[in-house]
C-alpha cells in the first residue's frame, strides 16, 4: 500500500516543470564538481559543460518521460515497481551516454575513450541518484497520472 504523497495534486506541465528544475539544479551543482575533478580544469569551465549538458538532459528528459508514461499508461500492471524505476533510470541516462561523450571529448579536448570514462563517473552517480530522486519526487508529490 503506498502512503499519501506529502504535497499532493501536482499533474501534467506542472509536474514536469516542477521535476525537471529540481533535479537538474541538483544535477548541474554536482557535475560542476564532477567534471572539474575529472578533467582537471576548472569549476568554471566544467561549469559551462555541466550547464550545457543539463539543456541536453533537460530535453531528453521531456522526449525520454512523454514516451515513457505513453507506454506504462498502456501496461496492465500500475504503479511503479522496483523493476520498473530501475528501467526508467537505466533508460534515461543510457540515452544521454551518446549525446555526452562526442561533447565531453570536444569540450575537454580529450579522446572518446577518455570522455566515454568521464561520463561513466557521471552515469553511476545519475544512475542512483535519478533512482533516488524518482522515488522522493513521487513520495512527496504523488505518482503520474500514468501510474496512478
Amino acid at each position: 500500500m503506498h502512503s499519501p504523497p506529502l504535497i499532493p495534486g501536482l499533474h501534467g506541465v506542472r509536474r514536469r516543470v516542477v521535476y525537471v528544475s529540481i533535479y537538474e539544479l541538483i544535477a548541474i551543482a554536482v557535475a560542476t564538481l564532477g567534471l572539474a575533478q575529472f578533467s582537471n580544469q576548472g569549476t568554471a569551465h566544467a561549469g559551462v559543460m555541466a550547464v550545457a549538458s543539463s539543456a541536453i538532459a533537460v530535453a531528453w528528459n521531456v522526449i525520454f518521460n512523454t514516451l515513457f508514461e505513453r507506454w506504462e499508461a498502456r501496461q496492465a500492471v500500475r504503479g511503479r515497481s522496483l523493476r520498473r524505476r530501475i528501467a526508467h533510470a537505466v533508460g534515461f541516462e543510457g540515452g544521454l551516454v551518446f549525446t555526452l561523450v562526442p561533447l565531453f571529448a570536444w569540450w575537454f579536448d580529450v579522446s572518446l575513450w577518455q570522455a566515454l570514462v568521464m561520463d561513466l563517473g557521471l552515469v553511476v552517480f545519475f544512475l542512483c541518484y535519478t533512482f533516488a530522486f524518482n522515488w522522493g519526487f513521487d513520495r512527496v508529490f504523488g505518482l503520474p497520472a500514468s501510474a496512478a
